[in-house]
């Protein structure tokens, strides 16, 4: 996983509350088993209407919004079913931070394990950035994990909350996986030790 410290990037505004995990992936598109390729169908029901026709007035199909890498939405993002598919999307699309007031657990921890970063502000901090994002076409923010603080170019300051341990994970690369393998002297000798049955 690729460490996280600090990150600039464009706003995109996903204006609902509830966003759940069949909006962000829908089920049709869990076939398959590797985290890559599930971007282009981010929101899908949201970015193209029934014939597959694209819905000009969702913010990730207006140009000003292309590119983009941090998200901004409302309360209660990510809830639904237990998808691990609604980060890997969310991140092959191209985001690494998600900001809202709330998230679901599961989502909120599946984010971490996948190298995204969820910030949660409170209600009136989220809204002043959608103001902010609306209001300012090219609207970027940089979100410094070291130092825990979220800024713009025009001297907006917003620090943030993190639990230390999930800090430290982004900011050294980490997943489970990354954090066994720094013990992976201490298995190997382990297992040296151990008599074969």
């Amino acid at each position: 996983m690729q460490a996280f410290t600090k990150h600039t990037g464009l706003v995109a505004p996903v204006d609902r509350v509830n966003v759940d995990t069949d909006a962000i992936i829908p089920k049709q598109f869990l076939k398959r088993i590797e985290r890559s390729g599930f971007g282009q169908f981010l929101f899908f029901e949201w970015r193209w209407d029934e014939q597959g026709n694209v819905i000009d007035e969702f913010s990730l199909n207006q140009p000003r919004y292309q590119g983009s890498s941090v998200l901004l939405s409302r309360a209660n993002f990510g809830c639904g079913s237990s998808r691990e598919h609604a980060p890997w999307a969310i991140l092959d699309y191209g985001f690494h931070v998600v900001i809202a007031p709330s998230f679901a657990d599961i989502f909120f921890n599946n984010c971490f394990k996948n190298g995204i970063l969820p910030i949660r502000l409170s209600e009136e901090q989220v809204e002043d950035l959608f103001q902010r994002t609306t209001k300012n076409e090219g609207y970027k923010l940089t979100v410094d994990l070291e130092n825990k603080v979220i800024t713009d170019n025009d001297g907006l300051e917003i620090p943030f909350e993190i639990d230390e341990h999930r800090r430290q994970f982004l900011l050294q690369g980490l997943d489970d996986i990354g954090l066994t393998l720094q013990h992976e002297d201490k298995i190997t000798a382990y297992e040296a030790r151990r008599v074969a049955y």
